[in-house]
């Protein structure tokens, strides 16, 4: 075969990428997220077809050949998204730096390039693949031209690939009758028109008939049925329309740079930068060895000790030094709360990283304690570490033989690192924060190896199933990483502001977090085991209420039979049809429920079976060997900065139901001790009082009102005393709505009111406290000048949403605005309280200890005797966490188990 030449439709595939992933920026702001998805599956096609030629066609914004003649169809299409229209010069620059040409023509489209492209490669006795999401183009496939279309089916990406007898096989039609069909059907899409009332079956027939459009207009005498005879006889203008439309043209004055088109090398420096400044850090790794870019070594080099004398130096040698990065490489066992650590590793610098594997030399347990004698060495001035929360679970457990001081070093916020922490600071949105998109974007060497190129597989597998090679360049990589990126990522966060944040509260609070964690919650198995009898035997009466109710017995659980049931058989108002059959989700049944027996029946039915398989099935598995839950708390997970829990996940069990409730039960302090139960009293809207000033606001809290009725007595104009508990329940459902930035349709839903009615309510409320809404509004321009959101601490939360064509995600941007300051403040306020709490206790040696937090809650377990010095610790620490202008509240209960104590 001769040599090829990839041509690729530019916007086409910039437009199946923007569509396919979710948009993304880069540090500086820019949208990202279509010209990464472009640049993976340029990659991805050249590996598979080889060519060594290459260049893209690209529309120019300016009227082409056919614009210009047609413009009352085409001239409507539908304009392109903002954020993938700021794209487009982006990906011309990447491509640039590529050295891959960008070919435009004003006047003509990309396909007429692409058209044009391929018969002068046949000239020049060229292969050629075009690359396109648009199925126009496989009017061009030939015997030597291919046309690559990219499908996605079951989340999964394939190429359909198209000569021009692949069009015949699988169409039934020649390639040049793409155009035809297109003349006769029209294409919607693409606002060509064609013939009103001709589909696609009639088409075909149509063309197996007569070959052309052009010729069956000259039989129209023939042509059946009367509809058809009659669509060509008064409508064949717009099929001859359509046809131009439709057809490529395949010899615009396009002329091809053949010694440019050369596909070479596009890993250039210039290319390097590109990809570095947008953030595509996996994409990094392509540029290895290529002079300019990064160093010719593939991957770190890390030294593997076994010689037991050798490691005992080299271990000593870490612990003299002022900055190591550390690795632990372990698997925990949730059961038993014991660790196996298989590894560990240390960076030094780039050119000292050193790895020690277990082995039968070198026990786990010695591991933790090498681990341990670095972190507790005077002599070491910073531990940075990537996940440090996980190394503390693996080597907590090996503390025997280690002195008060080491002990007091070890567990010393100050002297630690967590580059993970920071790149969650840094960019809340990533989701991820693996250690090789971490050494992309701070490290200056990048030979720093993906999990998968070390592991080459997209899983990283389990340390047992690891090779020794593998499991050394692994846990060096995460040591280097940690240390090299810590002095830059420093820089950034002073630059952002968030270097306070970082150290001050973010990292005292991965201590804080593992030891609420190792100290977990006590569960009385059989208590636990009666309350899942008890969710079954109301589970059992419901499903008999309901089959009573419904004349028959079907799933339940199945949406399709349930929406035949409550919607055909049954008749019920208000349902609404899907692909898949009647809708019914939540939101339609809760309308329902009032007036419908049957419907309240199924929504409890729905709670109780989630109460049973999440919690009473899904918690008993959950119960360690020691009698007691340790859940995981998450530090970068949501964006505000709330602490997430999970495995399992105890700030989500349900209040609002009497049986979620009554789940807590379960929950019980050890002998001899009660829970103690602080939780902030409208914590949010506090911060909210504060943050915006309002005096009115200031002074109600102050004075020590009922929020909730001097705001409803502001509202609805009624002396404070006449109040109603409606009246108190509507301004409460206002003033927590405004914290989310609630539409008066969003308030009209949860009131069950009017719009309208609601649109007042909140027009009252900004009337009462004209500073919330001026501070709300400043919140969303602020957000919209910066592209970020900030709490009262410093914290950032970018909002790419603002900047959205999208109406409903600009809106959902400017509730995101309004809020993320306000929740992130709380959210700050109570990590700050955790911190303060924890210090106290362990400062005042008292045996209670924090197990368990919920947002807005704190949870202590304390030995009787120290109940009312832990109150107290509690209402200083809580209530003084902050500085805010309003006082932060609380509330504080005792009980035997949870459900007493909140």
């Amino acid at each position: 075969m001769g040599e090829k030449i990839l041509a690729i439709d530019g916007h086409s595939m910039m437009n199946r990428a923007f569509y396919a992933l979710p948009d993304f920026t880069s540090a500086d702001g820019r949208h990202t997220g279509a010209v990464y998805g472009f640049l993976n599956i340029l990659f991805e096609v050249v590996a598979e077809e080889d060519p060594q030629y290459l260049v893209a066609a690209f529309d120019l914004h300016a009227p082409t050949f056919r614009h210009k003649m047609y413009k009352e169809y085409k001239g409507t299409r539908h304009p392109m998204p903002e954020e993938l229209r700021e794209q487009i010069p982006l990906i011309k620059e990447v491509l640039a730096a590529m050295n891959i040409p960008v070919i435009t023509k004003e006047g003509y489209e990309a396909d007429d390039i692409l058209g044009t492209v391929s018969r002068k490669a046949e000239k020049k006795e060229l292969e050629c693949t075009i690359l396109s999401g648009d199925r126009d183009l496989l009017q061009l496939a030939t015997d030597r031209t291919k046309i690559l279309l990219p499908k996605t089916k079951g989340g999964k990406s394939t190429m359909l690939s198209y000569h021009a007898q692949d069009v015949i096989d699988e169409y039934g039609i020649t390639p040049e009758q793409v155009i035809e069909i297109k003349a006769l059907e029209g294409d919607s899409s693409d606002n060509i028109p064609g013939l009103p009332g001709v589909g696609q079956k009639t088409a075909m027939k149509i063309l197996q008939q007569y070959g052309t459009a052009e010729n069956a207009h000259q039989h129209l005498d023939e042509l059946k049925p009367p509809r058809v005879q009659a669509a060509f006889r008064d409508h064949w203008d717009q099929a001859e329309l359509s046809h131009t439309l439709a057809t490529i043209n395949t010899d615009s004055p396009v002329e091809v740079d053949w010694d440019a088109a050369r596909y070479d090398d596009p890993y250039t420096p210039e290319a390097f930068v590109m990809f570095k400044d947008l953030g595509f850090r996996r994409l990094l790794t392509k540029f290895d060895g290529k002079e300019g870019t990064v160093p010719e070594k593939k991957c770190l080099s890390v030294h593997v000790l076994h010689d037991a004398a050798e490691t005992e130096g080299t271990v000593r040698k870490a612990s003299s030094s002022e900055n190591v990065g550390l690795a632990v490489l372990a698997s925990f066992d949730k059961k038993s709360q014991n660790s196996k650590v298989f590894s560990i590793a240390c960076a030094l610098s780039e050119d000292d990283i050193f790895c020690i594997p277990a082995s039968d030399a070198v026990s786990s347990e010695q591991l933790k304690h090498y681990a341990l004698e670095i972190m507790g060495s005077e002599k070491v001035s910073t531990i940075c570490a990537y996940g440090l929360k996980e190394i503390l679970r693996a080597v907590e457990s090996a503390g025997g033989g280690i002195s008060e001081a080491e002990k007091n070093r070890i567990m010393d916020p100050g002297r630690y690192f967590d580059a993970e922490i920071m790149a969650y600071l840094l960019d809340p949105l990533a989701g991820s924060y693996s250690y090789d998109q971490t050494a992309a974007r701070f490290c200056e060497k990048t030979n720093v190896r993906t999990p998968e190129e070390i592991f080459q597989a997209k899983k990283i597998p389990a340390p047992a199933d690891m090779s020794e090679e593998q499991m050394a360049e692994y846990c060096g990589s995460i040591a280097f990483t940690a240390l090299a990126c810590r002095e830059p990522a420093e820089a950034e966060l002073k630059k952002q502001g968030e270097d306070r944040l970082f150290h001050e509260m973010e990292m005292p609070l991965i201590f804080t977090l593992r030891k609420m964690e190792r100290a977990g919650m006590r569960v009385l198995p059989e208590e636990l085991s009666t309350y899942g009898k008890q969710l079954e035997e109301g589970i059992g009466r419901l499903e008999a209420r309901i089959y009573e109710e419904a004349g028959e017995e079907f799933n339940i659980n199945s949406p399709k039979q349930l929406g035949v049931i409550l919607f055909e058989k049954m008749g019920l108002p208000g349902g609404k049809k899907t692909k898949t059959g009647w809708s019914t989700a939540a939101d339609i049944l809760e309308k329902l429920a009032p007036d419908y027996p049957i419907v309240k029946d199924i929504l409890d039915y729905r709670q109780l079976t989630k109460l049973k398989s999440t919690y009473a099935d899904g918690l008993s598995a959950e119960i360690a060997d020691d009698g007691r839950i340790h859940t995981t708390f998450n530090q970068t997970i949501t964006a505000t900065g709330r602490i997430s829990s999970t495995e399992p996940n105890l700030q989500n069990i349900p209040v609002r139901v009497e049986l979620g409730k009554k789940l807590r039960k379960v929950f019980v302090p050890s002998e001899g001790c009660v829970f103690v139960d602080a939780d902030y009293s409208q914590i949010e809207l506090r911060v909210l009082a504060s943050l915006s000033g309002d005096e009115k606001l200031i002074s109600a809290y102050r004075d020590a009102e009922d929020i909730h009725r001097i705001t409803a007595s502001q509202v609805f104009h009624v002396p404070f005393d006449q109040v109603t508990p409606l009246q108190r329940r509507r301004a409460k459902a206002v003033n927590f709505g405004i914290v989310y930035g609630i539409s008066a349709y969003g308030l009209s839903q949860d009131l069950d009111i009017s719009r309208e009615e609601a649109g007042e309510y909140i027009q009252s409320y900004y009337e009462t406290y004209p500073g919330i809404k001026g501070y709300l509004e400043g919140l969303v321009e602020s957000a919209k000048k910066k592209g970020y959101s900030e709490t009262y601490y410093g914290r950032r939360r970018p909002m790419p949403e603002l900047k959205s064509s999208n109406f409903m995600k600009r809106q959902f941007g400017e509730r995101v605005a309004k809020n993320a300051p306000i929740q992130g403040t709380a959210a700050d306020i109570i990590k700050i309280a955790m911190n303060r709490v924890q210090s106290r206790l362990e400062k005042e040696n008292l045996k209670a200890r924090l197990v368990l937090q919920v947002h807005d809650e704190l949870l202590v377990e304390a030995p009787v005797e120290e109940t009312e010095q832990v109150k107290k610790i509690l209402e200083e620490e809580m209530t003084g966490a902050t500085d805010l202008a309003v006082r932060m509240e609380i509330d504080v209960e005792t009980g035997s188990n949870w459900y007493e104590a909140h």
